[in-house]
């Protein structure tokens, strides 16, 4: 099993945005983003689309077509991206209910939500503490 970019695509096309902005620009396209990511414009539109319903970025469309943020990067978490594109908990239960007949079958659930709980509490809260004015802060100071 693979893990999932996701998070990561969608803060690194947020970070790219905004220090496309700061540069002077006013939008950016799907395919220059994508450029940078090294992706196909299609899941950046897709990712864009998730994070717009979120209101992180905003469109333009016609003449000069493109993406702009909805908010500064400061105003920005690692949390409002993850909660924009990822719907429902990090770790799920069974989709189908185990044998309650079985002794793991019957109490694996309830011993695992306690603990994926707190595995998702503290994934908030971390994903909290930075912002995208960070993100793009600390990117710079490695290039």
């Amino acid at each position: 099993m693979s893990a999932n970019s996701r998070l990561t695509i969608a803060t690194h096309a947020l970070t790219w945005i905004g220090l496309y902005q700061q540069r002077g620009h006013e939008v950016a396209t799907s395919e220059q983003i994508a450029t940078s990511v090294n992706t196909n414009p299609v899941v950046i539109r897709r990712l864009l689309s998730l994070l717009s319903r979120a209101g992180l970025v905003v469109s333009r469309r016609g003449a000069g077509a493109g993406w702009m943020l909805g908010r500064d990067l400061a105003a920005i978490t690692l949390l409002d991206v993850y909660e924009a594109i990822e719907p429902g908990p990090v770790f799920a239960m069974h989709p189908a209910t185990p044998d309650p007949g079985c002794v793991v079958g019957h109490g694996i659930a309830p011993a695992l939500k306690g603990i994926y709980g707190g595995i998702e509490a503290a994934l908030r809260q971390e994903l909290a503490k930075t912002n995208l004015e960070d993100v793009l802060r600390d990117t710079l100071e490695v290039a």
